[in-house]
């Protein structure tokens, strides 16, 4: 079995990260004093051309200074060092004997899955347009959406909050865990390797015995279908028409309901209204 390079461990990568992130921040220090000196400098009243040459060479002595302080420098070195550590750590990835054969599948998949994007590209144009037409038209639902998804977000975060805690603090153990995991389960993995395998071949003649089979299926169901065409076609058609004649009805009643519930409505708000006269009850008149 061919050996698996070692990959930097996660303290490697926080530590990378965590010096990462602090030089970002001095570089962007540095760039903001560089921007404040510029626009120090950089007066818009100042329009001559003897102006414009002093501003010119004032400029370019203050941004040598500012480039040559000790912290841009140190800034600039951890910043080298840093990306010559992550250079060498990704490098043994990009050389590893798996890098050809991802390159040849991700092709692969490349160039097969070209003729089923041509095929389904008019039947995604048109789920586009009809999702754009349905945002369109949900537009006036888009606000409530929005405030009960950041109502649901504000509830989350002290979750979130004392989730992130628990875990800050129980450090140690969940590193023992996942120690104790990847002790459990590291001999393993060849013999897991070996089974899927074995379950792999396995599959494969499955599936090769069961596709003729499923050919003939297929061309069954396909006939049977066409043959029963006429009969769906019909139903289809008596249970158009039948909503078709049922529609008048639901309108109606959805009419009548909506008209009971406002009545009702009305005298809820007349009973319970402390502003009301005592004995006066508003009616609604059905129309």
């Amino acid at each position: 079995m061919a050996t698996i390079l070692s990959l930097p461990s996660r303290d490697d990568v926080l530590r990378i990260a965590r010096s990462t992130t602090d030089i970002t921040g001095q570089l962007l220090d540095t760039a903001g004093n560089i921007t404040r000196i510029a626009i120090n400098t950089l007066d818009p009243r100042d329009g001559s051309g003897a102006e414009a040459l002093r501003v010119l060479r004032r400029t370019t002595a203050e941004l040598a200074e500012a480039s040559a302080t000790p912290e841009a420098q140190e800034a600039f070195y951890r910043t080298v060092e840093a990306l010559t550590r992550l250079g060498t750590s990704g490098a043994p990835l990009a050389a590893h004997p798996l890098g050809e054969p991802a390159r040849a599948l991700l092709t692969a998949l490349g160039e097969g899955l070209l003729p089923v994007l041509d095929a389904v590209e008019p039947a995604a144009e048109e789920f586009a347009a009809v999702l754009r037409e349905l945002v369109e038209a949900a537009a006036p639902l888009l606000p409530a959406g929005a405030g009960l998804a950041a109502g649901a977000l504000l509830a989350a975060a002290p979750l979130l909050r004392a989730a992130a805690e628990v875990l800050h603090d129980s450090s140690p153990e969940l590193r023992r865990i996942a120690d104790a995991v990847t002790a459990a389960v590291a001999p393993m993995a060849p013999v897991q390797a070996a089974l899927a395998q074995r379950a792999a071949t396995a599959g494969a003649d499955v599936v090769r015995a069961a596709l003729p089979a499923l050919a003939d299926l297929t061309e069954a169901a396909a006939d049977s279908a066409q043959a029963v065409r006429p009969v769906l076609v019909a139903g289809e058609e008596l249970m158009i028409t039948g909503l078709e004649r049922l529609q008048p009805a639901l309108v109606a009643g959805a009419s009548r309901a909506g008209r009971a519930a406002r009545a009702t409505a009305v005298r809820v708000a007349a009973a319970v209204s402390p502003s009301g006269t005592e004995g006066e009850v508003l009616v609604a008149v059905p129309v």
